[in-house]
């Protein structure tokens, strides 16, 4: 079986980020459906995921997946935090995202039935993941 080569797992985090923060843009710029206070806690780990993966790969930088790692790891705990308050398993109400505006239990933050919260933990561990299996490659 062919083993993922380091700068391609790099690559396909870096594509996985960059589809999620262009993703969330749409939803809150283009759709106008303003993202609740958890959401923009993980939009503060994911944007800054696709710029540092990109550069360390425009800069051929291997180690680089460390720094995907750590940001993963942080915004994956709250994307799990959020995950947790939409099924109910945290105690306590996710607040509307804006005074009139949907809430992210509401059927509007659902993408082809996916809650995104959901979608931003997956995105995090895929990204993660990949991260760390691009250290992984002796080759860099």
């Amino acid at each position: 079986m062919n083993r993922i080569s380091g700068e391609t797992a790099l690559g396909l985090a870096w594509i996985i980020a960059l589809v999620a923060s262009l993703a969330v843009l749409f939803i809150g710029e283009v759709l106008g459906q303003t993202p609740c206070v958890l959401c923009w806690f993980q939009r503060a780990f994911m944007f800054p995921l696709a710029i540092v993966l990109g550069l360390g790969l425009w800069w051929r930088d291997g180690r680089v997946g460390r720094y995907g790692i750590a940001l993963a790891l942080g915004g994956g705990a709250i994307a799990l935090w959020h995950m947790g308050l939409y099924v109910g398993l945290v105690p306590g109400r996710i607040q509307p995202c804006t005074a009139t505006g949907p809430s992210c239990t509401d059927d509007n933050q659902l993408v082809f039935g996916i809650p995104i919260p959901l979608m931003a933990l997956a995105a995090f561990a895929l990204i993660g993941a990949l991260s760390a299996l691009s250290l992984k490659d002796t080759r860099t």
